[in-house]
């Protein structure tokens, strides 16, 4: 009976100190619907001990599904793409624009995004009018952009908050100064990990992530319907790494951030 007291105090210790995870990096696209159906989809984001996800789809449905499920864990952004064949395409296309007024008009949105968007292509018509559907809508833009598409949606709207997909897979070091020259930039950690290994903080990721506590968020980035299994290895991944860190440092990043980021969003 001792033993099993004192492992029930153990279990219970573990349970406290576990980091809730905001997840800024997740889709649930038509693709998914049938092979993860919405009750399994709410249970593995329980189950993986997330506070709540950012979760776009191509095909605006499949996020709708999962924030009816679970208004007070899933926030929805709205993707330009009608389906996953839209990524090299929708910027060029004049009846996305139509799509996203119409997406916007019937429901809400934390975001836009995530879209792939790089160099002068952010410049064209299309990106353009969404950028300021953004901004008559105070949405954020959910960017997998390299730093030239990022500065020019900046140019276009100075106020913008931007959240930087993957860190553009750019170096700690560029990355450190895109967040050093725009104060409304954040960036998600999704589908990288030369940011840690063996659960230790890379030393230069680790001088950026001192000097931008703030300004991280970790994402699973579910690109396919398989990565579903995989998020709540991928958030277990996540607290075994963010544990060589500073524990105030290690809470932003694990889903303070994204809480604080996002907290002007009301669930239903």
């Amino acid at each position: 009976m001792r033993v099993f007291a004192a492992l029930l105090f153990l279990f219970s210790g573990f349970v406290k100190a576990q980091l809730p995870i905001f997840d800024a990096h997740l889709h649930y696209s038509h693709d998914a619907w049938e092979l993860v159906p919405v009750p399994q989809a709410i249970e593995i984001l329980r189950k993986a001990g997330l506070k709540r996800a950012l979760i776009s789809s191509s095909g605006d449905e499949g996020q709708q599904r999962l924030y009816a499920a679970a208004p007070d864990l899933v926030i929805p952004e709205l993707r330009p793409y009608r389906n996953r064949g839209e990524v090299g395409t929708w910027f060029r296309d004049s009846s996305v624009i139509p799509y996203l007024e119409s997406r916007l008009a019937k429901y809400s949105y934390a975001a836009i995004g995530e879209f792939h968007l790089y160099g002068a292509d952010a410049d064209l018509p299309v990106p353009r009018q969404m950028v300021q559907l953004a901004k008559k809508f105070n949405l954020m833009l959910h960017a997998h952009s390299d730093v030239d598409a990022v500065e020019r949606l900046f140019a276009q709207w100075p106020q913008a908050r931007i959240l930087w997909a993957h860190s553009g897979f750019d170096s700690p070091e560029r990355v450190a100064a895109m967040l050093r020259k725009h104060k409304n930039l954040w960036c998600d950690l999704a589908f990288r990990t030369d940011f840690a290994s063996n659960k230790k903080v890379d030393p230069a990721w680790r001088g950026v992530f001192l000097e931008f506590p703030e300004r991280f968020m970790v994402g699973t980035d579910s690109y396919t319907p398989e990565r579903w299994h995989y998020i709540g290895e991928h958030a277990n991944w996540s607290r075994a790494w963010l544990a060589d860190l500073p524990r105030d440092v290690a809470e932003r990043i694990a889903w303070k951030n994204g809480e604080a980021l996002f907290s002007s969003f009301q669930s239903r």
